[in-house]
């Protein structure tokens, strides 16, 4: 399918703890010492619109937030967020990345919360019009790992983390089931590697494909 714009669409994929934050903040800097331009987004958030759903799908006192409202949440979020911020950009050529994308739905609701990918993905098609990231980078890193990381990093635990070690699995499992699915956008990144060779290593591919 012929792209609908000008620019280059990057997501960044993992389980919780995965470093992902710390990798793409060396991947700003590694952008940046070499002059290019890009705009960094998140998911879900990104637009004041898409952040107000964002705190409704993470606050913790949400227990009882059932795994479809979920998923249409995030779809809610991601429609909203893709409109305001990222097609806007995209149409002016711009390099846009952003720290998750459809494929979290797909691994989290779609394959871990048991609604199935395809389900969530006939969902999350209304949302985007085809709008796909043209490269994907999916930090990979045991579930277990990723948890105790969350764990020595103290950082502040959303909903998601709260979830059993056995959901984080699933997410992972999902994950590959996507990599293997959309091969040829997927790029598997060592999440066991420093932040800067994971940086170096993302800005290579980077420049490799967008010179195809």
């Amino acid at each position: 399918m012929k792209k609908k714009y000008s620019g280059f669409f990057i997501s960044i994929e993992g389980g919780d703890g995965v470093g992902k934050t710390t990798a793409i903040k060396s991947l700003e800097e590694k952008l940046k010492q070499n002059g290019i331009n890009y705009y960094l987004t998140r998911e879900p958030g990104g637009s004041k619109i898409s952040e107000s759903i964002r705190n409704i799908i993470l606050d913790k006192n949400n227990k009882e937030e059932d795994p479809k409202t979920e998923a249409l949440l995030y779809a809610a979020s991601r429609r909203q967020h893709l409109v305001e911020i990222v097609i806007p950009r995209l149409e002016k050529g711009e390099l846009v990345i952003t720290d998750r994308y459809i494929d979290s739905s797909l691994a989290y609701q779609g394959y871990a919360r048991g609604i199935g990918i395809k389900k969530v993905y006939l969902i999350n098609s209304f949302a985007i019009d085809n709008y796909l990231p043209d490269l994907t980078f999916f930090l990979e890193l045991s579930p277990q790992e990723g948890l105790k990381r969350i764990s020595n990093n103290k950082r502040a635990v959303d909903r998601l983390d709260q979830e059993k070690e056995s959901f984080h699995q699933k997410v992972y499992d999902g994950y590959h089931i996507l990599i293997k699915k959309y091969r040829k956008r997927f790029v598997v990144v060592d999440a066991s590697k420093t932040p800067d060779e994971i940086a170096n290593f993302m800005f290579n591919k980077i420049l490799e494909i967008k010179q195809k």
